[in-house]
């Protein structure tokens, strides 16, 4: 089947699931690029356990002969040693709790220590980088060191792409500390840092309510600073988290006070809940080979686990009754939410969601100017911020320009399924039948784009089937124009708001 195709390419993971991929261009794409021979089987080498690998100085353990793919057993290892050393003093009475100033250093040792063992000395020099010209700025440069911090870390990890050249590693099967699950998480846990130390001079009246919640009054300290952005439980694979919430979760602030009357919520539940999700993903890629969704899902459920058992990942408590504790931040994928989305606009909120978050509140809504509403260039300009942090490669950008395309076209859909009556729901399920299968079909056609990365072969996949899932997007925006759905009514109560 089309699976057959990722193993000859040995392609990069994605970031959207495509577990579902290509099966309507397996034959044209085998025809034109040329990926695979005649003999449509797999090469009996395929099925044999890799070679043991030569040693390397730079990655003292990491590289050690195991009939996992490299680049899942680093960063498994990145996520479960926090995860088995986690049991936060959080559990301890309170007499016994720990003072914020240890943990921020255990959380700093910790996640040096990691990135020494898994990718050698030189990976901390590329993370201090950025950390310590993001604090620069906001010392000597507070009422500009958000955006001053953008562009530098920015540039930083866009140089770092094209030296080491990150894409040519993942294809081969390989690992690059540099790549876009190392310096390039590290870099936005400083570029929100900073943006919310700006914040921290603007009058509350002129921000968003995110940016109330998250910005800094008080310049972190050095020791601060730097466990937030080493935190172990999460300086690999995620989530993003702010570093806000970092502090009130290390100080016993906020929702994590210690008092009596405040409820101190068991994370055991859903701590084993991400636990067994990890191991199914992780058995759904051993035995089943699906080399582009279960090793990711697997690295996200088990930092998932390590973030909910440390106490960080709570988000406070349901209004069900009994109120039952929510473990939201540490979520970074709803698996059945990415294979069954109605809709292209489903998509960033179900995949790669703390990620999703960060670009919308740090460049997503940044770009909007008050009064005004997000449209296209907003969204354009998002999504092609998150190509370039991915890698220079063609493969990329075109990829997220194909993605922006296909939200715009997914919410045409849309508008058009709200805009029917409410006594016509035959119509209606069919728009919603029809946003599914634009979905489906036109994100298939864009991930070619990041699994072979090049011009050429991107160009020559798209071609193979006339380039449908960039035409189709374009039209229904077009088409926008022509057909253009009245305005849902809102209710009296909601104007007023």
């Amino acid at each position: 089947m089309a699976f057959s195709l990722l193993k000859v390419t040995k392609p990069k993971p994605l970031d959207l699931s495509v577990s579902r991929s290509f099966m309507i261009f397996d034959s044209v794409v085998e025809e034109r690029v040329g990926l695979m021979d005649q003999d449509p089987s797999p090469p009996p080498e395929l099925f044999i356990l890799p070679e043991k690998p030569k040693p390397r100085r730079d990655q003292p353990w990491a590289w050690r002969w195991n009939p996992w793919p490299p680049r899942s057993v680093s960063q498994s290892r990145c996520s479960v040693p926090p995860l088995l050393r986690r049991h936060h003093p959080r559990q301890l009475p309170l007499a016994t709790r720990p003072e914020p100033t240890p943990k921020h250093l255990y959380a700093a040792v910790s996640g040096a220590l990691l990135s020494y063992l898994s990718f050698g000395f030189s990976s901390n020099l590329h993370f201090l980088v950025p950390m310590l010209l993001g604090y620069a700025s906001m010392v000597f440069a507070r009422s500009h060191c958000g955006i001053i911090t953008f562009i530098l870390s920015f540039g930083y990890l866009i140089g770092c792409h094209v030296f080491y050249m990150s894409g040519d590693a993942w294809k081969e099967g390989g690992i690059d500390a540099t790549g876009k699950h190392n310096i390039s998480l590290s870099s936005r846990l400083v570029i929100s840092c900073a943006i919310n130390y700006n914040d921290g001079l603007r009058k509350e009246e002129g921000l968003r309510e995110s940016q109330k919640k998250n910005r800094l009054i008080k310049l972190p300290s050095l020791t601060e600073y730097f466990g937030y952005c080493l935190c172990c439980g999460s300086h690999f694979a995620g989530p993003v988290y702010e570093i806000k919430d970092y502090l009130d979760w290390t100080e016993g602030k906020g929702i994590w006070s210690h008092s009596e009357e405040v409820l101190s919520p068991s994370p055991y539940g859903a701590t084993i809940r991400a636990l067994l999700q990890a191991a199914f993903c992780m058995a759904l890629y051993l035995y089943l080979d699906l080399q582009q969704g279960g090793n990711i899902y697997f690295i996200w459920s088990i930092s998932e686990a390590s973030i909910i058992l440390s106490g960080l990942g709570f988000t406070g408590w349901t209004e069900s009754s009994p109120p039952k504790p929510r473990w939201d931040r540490a979520k970074n994928v709803d698996i059945l939410g990415v294979e069954f989305a109605k809709s292209s606009v489903q998509l960033p909120l179900v995949w790669n969601i703390q990620v999703s978050t960060w670009l919308r509140h740090y460049v997503y809504e940044r770009l909007v100017k008050p009064g005004k509403k997000a449209g296209f260039f907003q969204l354009l300009t998002t999504q092609t911020v998150s190509a370039v942090w991915h890698g220079l490669y063609p493969g990329y950008i075109i990829f997220f320009v194909q993605s922006a395309l296909m939200i715009a076209g997914s919410r045409v859909i849309y508008r058009w399924q709200q805009a029917v009556p409410q006594n016509m729901d035959a119509v209606k399920n069919i728009l919603v039948f029809i946003n599914f299968a634009y979905t489906l079909l036109v994100l298939n056609y864009s991930c070619v784009g990041f699994i072979v990365l090049s011009l050429r072969e991107t160009l020559a996949s798209y071609g193979s089937v006339h380039f449908v899932g960039t035409i189709l997007p374009i039209a229904l925006i077009l088409l926008s124009y022509v057909i253009k759905p009245p305005r849902p009514a809102r209710s009296k109560a909601r104007k007023e708001e």
